[in-house]
């Protein structure tokens, strides 16, 4: 079969072919437009119907039975001990702290035990350093070692739980713990070991660069790096509900290398160093809700490892939801870093309240080049701040304490979206991003964000322009 190409075919064949691309591309336009807006909270609801929370046995197994002494003056560890290994052994249960002062060494839980406080419980911790000996398999600024062991420790453990509506009271203080970190104003006095002595953190550190197995980093008695009250390493199903936690060593809650945790309706009231009150550290499925933290750092900072360990480990800190949480005093509302190697991904924050005149920052993303990593997909919606002291967003790729924080690493910080976010006063800056030329900051969105009492609207370096909707500070539109 032939085709004859006429003129009629020549003048209207190519109009008719312009016909049909244009119908197709309207067609496209329609589909495109009937496609629903889907919110990224939809994918916290996801994740957060995802997290298995522990149930347990209805047994109960009160630490009186087992030789507890109220009072606060016997030290009760056995009386746990014993209490949480019968619970375990007989398949779990609630190990039962009664109202009263009970004072103890280090406790560690077993899969299946939920340690519950009773109204009017208070659990001492001992202040003799020896009781948290042997060394345990932890952390410490992001990097594993053998140290002293945490106040509350569970190792590669499975369906745990604290809960109640009592107290666990680390009783660190300016005698105890706290002058470790070489601080004057926390009790340190000049010519007392603390943890930058050289056979503390460089030490560390050291062994960091090095690739020392943790089992060889041996520290504890004669060194100076303090525990963490509560840390799951390795663990599953953990949660943690209505208790309340004052005067921490070290970090407050740092499940490391675990998944699903669940942290609701907890306080934090401790004011101590680095007294962060939730360190996710490589950890994944986690949801922080209905909780008030008041603390001498961050109140949440989410963690993946530090320099080369955190790139070794390659684990990151990913679906993470924060809601309906009051922040006060802290160094941040919600923040990732600074021990952020090996990344941070989908965080979500919604629903909460941030106000105090020793609140540093709301949101904050805090990294350098020699911890490097990645911050991506963070979604911050329905936030009311009443004061802050620097800054509302603050993205700091050149965050450094101690000594020398270059190196040749640099981070990857991209898709922040904050929406919805009314402020009272924004301290210095409403936002201060500082990136790297090398990789500026990308994809930054404010939507209907409404900033008063800032001194200085916006200090933004290598970055992406911000995208804005509906946003003033100062009552200037952006």
């Amino acid at each position: 079969m032939t085709f004859k190409i006429t003129s009629f075919t020549k003048t209207f064949l190519p109009l008719f072919i312009l016909s049909l691309v244009l119908i197709a591309c309207k067609e496209e336009k329609k589909t495109e437009t009937a496609q629903p807006t889907v919110s990224p909270f939809a994918q916290a609801d996801s994740i957060i119907k995802s997290i298995i929370v522990p149930t347990f046995q209805d047994k109960t197994f009160d630490i009186l039975e087992f030789g507890a002494v109220e009072g606060g003056e016997t030290n009760n560890s056995e009386a746990f001990k014993s209490a949480i290994q019968a619970c375990s052994e007989a398949g779990g249960g609630r190990v039962l702290v009664p109202s009263g002062k009970f004072l103890t060494g280090p406790i560690h839980l077993k899969s299946n035990v939920n340690l519950h406080l009773e109204e009017g419980a208070e659990v001492l911790f001992s202040k003799n350093k020896a009781d948290y000996l042997p060394v345990v398999h932890t952390s410490y600024e992001g990097v594993e070692l053998m140290n002293y062991s945490p106040l509350i420790y569970a190792y590669k453990e499975k369906n745990i739980a604290i809960t109640g509506e009592g107290t666990f009271n680390g009783q660190a203080d300016k005698t105890n713990w706290w002058p470790w970190c070489g601080a004057e104003r926390y009790g340190h006095e000049e010519g007392e070991p603390q943890q930058r002595d050289e056979h503390n953190l460089p030490r560390l550190r050291k062994m960091n660069e090095d690739a020392v197995p943790f089992s060889e980093r041996v520290f504890g008695e004669g060194h100076q790096l303090r525990p963490s009250f509560f840390q799951p390493f390795e663990c599953e199903n953990i949660l943690v509900k209505g208790i309340t936690f004052t005067d921490a060593p070290f970090w407050v809650m740092h499940p490391i290398k675990s998944i699903n945790i669940t942290v609701d309706g907890v306080t934090v009231s401790s004011h101590g160093p680095n007294n962060d009150g939730c360190d996710p550290e490589y950890s994944k499925n986690v949801h922080i809700k209905n909780c008030v933290f008041d603390t001498g750092d961050d109140c949440i900072a989410i963690k993946s490892g530090r320099n080369d360990e955190g790139r070794r480990v390659n684990i990151p800190s990913e679906n993470i939801v924060v809601e309906d949480c009051e922040m006060k005093d802290g160094h941040g509302g919600v923040v990732m870093g600074s021990e952020i190697s090996a990344g941070v991904r989908n965080v979500f924050v919604r629903n909460c309240r941030m106000d105090s005149p020793e609140l540093e920052r709301a949101i904050r993303i805090k990294t350098n080049t020699l911890r490097g990593g990645f911050v991506e997909n963070v979604y911050v919606k329905n936030i009311q701040v009443g004061q802050v002291k620097e800054a509302v967003l603050k993205i700091n790729t050149y965050y450094g304490i101690y000594d020398k924080q270059e190196g040749n690493h640099i981070p990857t910080i991209k898709n922040i979206f904050l929406e919805d976010i009314e402020v009272e006063n924004g301290g210095k800056y409403g936002v201060l991003i500082q990136g790297r030329e090398e990789m500026p900051v990308q994809n930054v969105t404010l939507k209907n964000v409404h900033i008063k009492g800032a001194e200085t609207p916006m200090l933004v370096e290598n970055s992406e322009p911000i995208n804005f909707e509906n946003t003033t500070i100062n009552g200037e539109k952006y």
